[in-house]
């Protein structure tokens, strides 16, 4: 096993995959990471504080563990080669699968329009909820991934609601989740409506939309795509082109209309939204309904003339919803591609949300 120093912080090399392929747990000390759609890589380490990973002998072994600490210890800059340390893959499983279950939270491409189902957010916090308890050896510290908690206090009243529907499976979740968060003192929410799952004929409207009303009238008009890692999870559909853009004259200002297509129950409300065309440009903010009118303005930040925006090639235009483009149009059909063939073929780590999904016949 070798470790490199990268940025103050020491690692088993460089990251696995782009963020959205990757799946990601914070322990005691380390961030540990694997590529979703290749199961049965080996796991990237990097150390953000090793003298408070006091589990690592759990994966590899109280020699290895030993000859990690001594050799960053020792370390002076350089790549440190610590011998013939390997990890147990098998230790690190409930780790794996547990990163999975985080990036399922966060990345898990919902969406109407490709026929990808939503998954359960309550079913699938109780299983993150259980299993992070059978892992809390690797939770000595407060971790991004550690709070049980918070996992459970939204979801407890409505895991009720859902098991009192008759599944046994979702049964078992919810009654281990109510025990653990009466421990935990997580329990007592106000009961929520428990999810719905759809099924395909929900969503034959829907990815069957004429998308060419709109860009049929004004100045110019065109489509884009949302980067996933630029906006929050459970706003937007995940497919590509689902944003709209039409540049428009109304009362001699020139703006360009926004509308990003929804698919998760939270709101954009807010979620920042940018124009740029060669020195044209605008900034605004996304409305509740996905929607936004933005004034466009010249390098000195005057407005654009009517005439201008008539008489210019538009075709360099770029929208962008969020942070800005951050993975590629290839990065996230190789998660949609991964996702699909979870939901054909739900293996030995597939969590309860993904079978019901699966289950619903999309």
């Amino acid at each position: 096993m070798r470790f490199v120093e990268e940025s103050g912080l020491w690692s088993t090399g460089p990251a696995p995959a782009p963020v959205p392929l990757t799946a990601v747990l914070e322990v005691a000390g380390a961030v540990l990471s694997w590529p979703v759609d290749r199961p049965a890589a080996d796991v990237h380490l990097a150390f953000t504080d090793p003298a408070r990973a006091d589990w690592l002998w759990r994966v590899v072994g109280e020699r290895g563990h030993d000859a990690i600490a001594r050799a960053l210890e020792a370390a002076a800059g350089d790549p440190v080669d610590v011998g013939e340390v390997t990890f147990d893959a098998a230790a690190l499983e409930p780790l794996r699968r547990l990163a999975l279950g985080h990036w399922l939270r966060r990345w898990w491409p919902a969406s109407s329009r490709d026929g990808i189902a939503e998954l359960d957010p309550a079913i699938l916090a109780g299983e993150l909820a259980l299993l992070t308890t059978a892992a809390e050896a690797y939770f000595a510290d407060d971790t991004f991934d550690s709070d049980v908690a918070e996992l459970l206090r939204p979801h407890v009243a409505v895991l009720d609601a859902q098991a009192a529907l008759g599944d046994p499976r979702i049964g078992e979740i919810a009654r281990a989740c109510a025990e653990l968060a009466e421990d935990i003192g997580a329990a007592g929410v106000v009961p929520v409506a428990p999810a719905r799952v759809g099924r395909r004929d929900d969503y034959a409207l829907v990815a069957g939309a004429d998308r060419t009303g709109t860009a049929a009238s004004g100045i110019a008009a065109g489509v884009t795509s949302v980067s996933w890692a630029a906006v929050p999870a459970g706003i937007f559909d995940a497919a590509e082109d689902t944003v709209d853009w039409r540049v428009v004259s109304a009362g001699g200002v020139v703006s360009v209309v926004v509308r990003a297509e929804l698919g998760g129950p939270h709101s954009p409300a807010g979620i920042a939204v940018g124009v740029t065309a060669g020195e044209i440009g605008g900034s605004g903010s996304l409305d509740d309904t996905g929607a936004a009118t933005i004034p466009l303005l010249d390098r000195l930040g005057g407005p654009v003339p009517e005439p201008v925006a008539w008489n210019r090639d538009w075709r360099d235009t770029t929208v962008t919803v969020g942070g800005g483009a951050t993975e590629t149009a290839q990065e996230r059909e190789r998660v949609r591609a991964m996702v699909r063939d979870r939901l054909r073929r739900p293996g030995r780590d597939a969590f309860l949300a993904e079978i019901l999904a699966a289950e619903a016949d999309y």
